[in-house]
This record gives C-alpha cells, structure tokens and sequence, in this order.
C-alpha cells in the first residue's frame, strides 16, 4: 500500500532506511507464484524508495540476491554482473523485480543525488526463519523436514538430486554494501547441507533423493572480493556450527517455528 508506507514514513521520518521488506519464498513457491512475485515486489520496492525520497532520507541500503543473477554465467559473480543476461526461469519474477531496485537506486542518485545502495546477501539461514517446507528456503526446510522424518521413523526424502551448489550465510552476521557471502571455498552442496542438518538433529534414518523435482539453479558462487576490502579480517560462522545453533533454536521452539 503506498498510501501505508507514505504514512509510515511520515510518522517516523527516518534519516536512514534498511529495506528488507519483501514477498520471499524457496523455489517451489517462486515457481508456482511467478507472477505474483514481480508484481508484489515491485510494488513494495517502488512505494519505499520513492517514501523515501520524498522524506529526504539520506541513506537507503535495499536487500538483493544471488538469484537476480543471469542463469548463463561466468563464475564467481560479482556487482557489475547483475543485468549481464536473463535470470534462471525459476524464478524470474522475484529475480528481475529485485535487479529493479538497483535501477531505481541508479535513477534516485543521478535525478535527485540519493545516496541509494544495495547489498546481494547469499542463501541466508538462522533462527526465526521461515520453516515452512513448501514455501520456505532449503536450509529451514530440510530442518523441518528433518524433525519430522526424525519423528515417524520414515527416510529423508530431499527433494532435487542434490548435486546444486550453494553458499550459506548465517543470519547473525551483519551485511554492509557489498556481496555478504562467505568464501568460494565454503561452498557446499544441497547433499552435503542435507547431510549437515541430519548430523545436528541426530537423524539416524535413511536419506533420499528425489529427482523427479526441480533443482533449481544449479550454482550461483559468489564473489565477497569486495567485503573482504572493508573487512580483511572478518571471520564468518562456520558452516556446520551455524546449523548446529539453527537446529537447537528450531528444536527449542518448534510450537512457533512450524508456523
């Protein structure tokens, strides 16, 4: 709602602007609801940028993704690659709304001098996240769908033939205007992920794979060349530690994290 952001705005009137409001989903739901992703997110991105603007703010940092990037590439990606070619089909619909913000910000900087930025997150993962196992992002996902495995005795069932690559980044860490990824070489597969969330929720049981659903992008590595100039000696969470704490808090709060 325009009018409800114009009012938000005019009610707080901020200086500066952390926008991470969004129409999200894993690839199941980008895949069902392409449309209704490119249309929510454009409408969210144009009514807080333009508030924004027209209350002065001095400083808006928007929140990107690796999924904006173009399907055919080269590799690792960074922020000059952004509208290099067409995004994965998967999930076109979130992924060229969200390359938009970074031609809004273009336009704010070079119509009315705004200092309008953005940051390109990877696959983020912790606490509080969303562990719904249609819509949400892998890593919840197959936490949830660990437990329940866990629960009935019954195989993991993952869902792809966990060959696609990803870079995981835990929510803890706070991101600055650049790629927040952590290192090339931390990049796992959806196996190995698979097999990480077993290992911290003790599932003993057997792990399945079921190819007969979508992968998805097969890789999307990413460069943090540009982080590592501000921060040459930032130390990411490791990757199985950072399971290990999501797994203890969804364990801790399942009645809240089923929802």
């Amino acid at each position: 709602s325009s009018s409800e952001t114009k009012a938000l705005f005019e009610r707080h009137r901020p200086t500066h602007v952390i926008h991470l409001a969004a129409m999200v989903g894993g690839l199941f739901k980008n895949l069902r609801s392409n449309l209704d992703f490119w249309r929510t997110n454009i409408h969210i991105n144009d009514n807080v940028l333009h508030s924004a603007h027209e209350m002065g703010v001095q400083k808006v940092v928007s929140c990107l993704s690796t999924c904006i990037f173009p399907d055919k590439t080269t590799y690792p990606i960074d922020e000059t690659m952004i509208h290099n070619g067409p995004p994965h089909s998967s999930n076109f619909g979130y992924s060229y709304a969200k390359r938009m913000i970074d031609i809004q910000n273009r336009g704010y900087s070079e119509q009315h001098g705004r200092r309008f930025t953005a940051v390109i997150p990877t696959n983020v993962f912790g606490p509080h996240d969303n562990f719904n196992i249609e819509d949400g992002h892998v890593l919840p996902g197959l936490i949830h769908k660990v437990h329940l495995a866990k629960q009935s005795g019954s195989a993991l069932t993952v869902w792809g033939t966990g060959q696609p690559r990803r870079q995981f980044i835990y929510s803890l860490v706070s991101p600055i205007p650049s790629f927040s990824a952590v290192g090339e070489e931390d990049e796992v597969s959806i196996r190995e992920a698979a097999e990480a969330v077993a290992e911290a929720m003790d599932f003993r049981g057997e792990l399945v794979f079921d190819p007969t659903k979508a992968d998805g992008q097969f890789k999307k590595t990413a460069s943090n060349a540009k982080l590592r100039r501000y921060l040459p000696g930032f130390q990411f969470t490791p990757f199985r530690k950072a399971v290990k704490e999501t797994c203890a808090w969804f364990n801790a709060n399942y009645a809240d994290a089923r929802k």
